[in-house]
């Protein structure tokens, strides 16, 4: 793939990322500063790391489903790895500045 080719993709990842919303925080995952990496490989794979807002979150399954269900009907997505990481632990700084107006954080 071109590197025009995979920066489009990566555009549609995260506009994807931004349809996966937390049932219990009105804002979705990429505003909420859930995703720490995305990197697509030249061959489509994709591996992404994430995290929660609390190592015990019970959206969790939920949240990594929703999110690789979407990524997969991705045009160029061939795989997608998902993978739950807590370093570094998540904080409300990490939110967008969006998702903080969103949440009364400003």
């Amino acid at each position: 793939m071109t590197p025009e080719e995979k920066l489009q993709i990566e555009e549609r990842i995260v506009t994807m990322l931004k349809t996966v919303y937390d049932p219990e925080i009105p804002v979705d995952i990429y505003n909420l500063g859930l995703i720490y990496s995305i990197d697509l490989d030249d061959d489509g794979n994709l591996k992404i790391d994430m995290t929660l807002t609390a190592p015990n979150c019970p959206a969790a399954d939920f949240l990594v489903e929703d999110a690789r269900i979407k990524l997969e009907s991705i045009e160029g997505v061939k795989s997608v790895d998902i993978r739950i990481v807590f370093e570094p632990e998540w904080t409300k700084d990490m939110m967008s500045e969006e998702a903080k107006l969103d949440l009364g954080f400003l």
